[in-house]
């Protein structure tokens, strides 16, 4: 594991322009930050989902006399820290085995939305919320992961806090209460800033009441991925890390799993 983020590190660094590989990765007096949920009974997925299921194949001694585990699991795509990749809501979009794994690591910004989005459950992230950051912290570079924190992170595994409702079943998706990118800003992100991807801490880049999901399909038009449901983005300062964002390769798949760290400075 250390060699697989060493090696991560040093593509992320290569790739957004910092120093080359050498000496200690992460760099040394660096923190690694993990922005990922663990998959457990407990893990949050779209209510008409059945949710993760682990199954114990074996554990315990053998008849040889030595421990052995193994499990099997069941999940959808689309639960827990997950990605969006862009054929999720457009024809010809990007598969997730097909997202360049150099669009997946890079520079990010964390963009804290959670005061307006603590008082407005169905708040939609717009320009004015991008600027405003902008004009406290500098513009956005030019392909970074820009990460979107609501506060709603906080919640989990709260369903009720977190999605608005606990129910499950199609009638229930009308009730999801969470906040969520304003489509506009989406295709700003894109078109102004020319961003790699984007994530937040809820169930979708587009906010619960959302019946269109344009945002999504502005996004994966342009082949830019989303990352769903992240953790830990209050430890985040506003700019000054580097992302790696690297999922579960499924050939022709439309999402899955996401393992997420920051490297802080």
């Amino acid at each position: 594991m250390r060699t697989l983020l060493a090696t991560a590190a040093a593509l992320c660094l290569a790739c957004a322009g910092g120093p080359a590989p050498g000496g200690a990765l992460p760099p040394e007096g660096s923190r690694v930050l993990d922005l990922s949920h663990a998959y457990d009974a407990d893990t949050i997925f779209w209510p008409t989902e059945e949710g993760f299921v682990l199954e114990t194949e074996f554990d315990g001694v053998t008849p040889g006399g030595w421990y052995y585990s193994a499990h099997r699991f069941r999940s959808a795509e689309h639960g827990g820290t997950h990605i969006d990749a862009p054929i999720h809501f457009f024809a010809g979009g990007r598969t997730v085995d097909e997202i360049p794994p150099e669009q997946l690591m890079g520079e990010g910004v964390s963009i804290d939305v959670s005061q307006v989005c603590a008082s407005d459950r169905d708040h939609l992230i717009g320009v004015a919320d991008l600027e405003a950051w902008e004009s406290r912290h500098g513009e956005i570079p030019h392909g970074a992961i820009v990460l979107l924190r609501t506060g709603f992170g906080r919640f989990w595994p709260d369903r009720v806090r977190y999605l608005g409702t606990d129910e499950r079943g199609a009638g229930a998706v009308a009730k999801l209460h969470f906040p969520g990118l304003d489509p506009d800003a989406a295709r700003w992100l894109v078109e102004e800033r020319g961003i790699r991807a984007v994530g937040l801490d809820t169930a979708s880049i587009d906010r619960g009441q959302s019946t269109t999901f344009l945002s999504h399909r502005t996004l994966f038009e342009k082949n830019v991925p989303a990352f769903e449901n992240l953790a830990g983005l209050d430890a985040l300062p506003p700019r000054g890390f580097r992302v790696i964002a690297l999922p579960m390769k499924i050939r022709g798949g439309s999402g899955g799993p996401l393992r997420v760290v920051a490297i802080v400075p």
